[in-house]
């Protein structure tokens, strides 16, 4: 399944969108990851979003946890759209 389906999973609308923010994003120093996912035992009226933030090695994977937040979707497309504009990045690793 390709990102951009997976993140088509679900009949949310935010603004002209119809996806979740599924997905990883780098921090421009390459030093954090933070990934986006659907919390499994989300309703579908009441999307909840985990968010997974961690410190990198210096070929920007994982390498250190450091937090985790759950979110309502509002919270989590604001929190995804903050850290696009602060220069964080889409990258392709899977979480989990």
């Amino acid at each position: 399944m390709s990102l951009e389906s997976h993140r088509m999973k679900g009949n949310y609308s935010f603004g002209c969108s119809t996806y979740m923010p599924i997905g990883c994003l780098l921090n421009p120093e390459g030093s954090r990851l933070i990934f986006f996912e659907e919390c499994k035992n989300s309703t579908k009226n009441n999307f909840k979003i985990h968010t997974h933030l961690f410190y990198t090695n210096h070929l920007g994977e994982p390498a250190g946890y450091k937090s985790t937040e759950k979110l309502n979707i509002d919270s989590a497309w604001e929190k995804w759209n903050q850290l696009n504009q602060k220069g964080w990045t889409e990258v392709s690793h899977a979480y989990g």
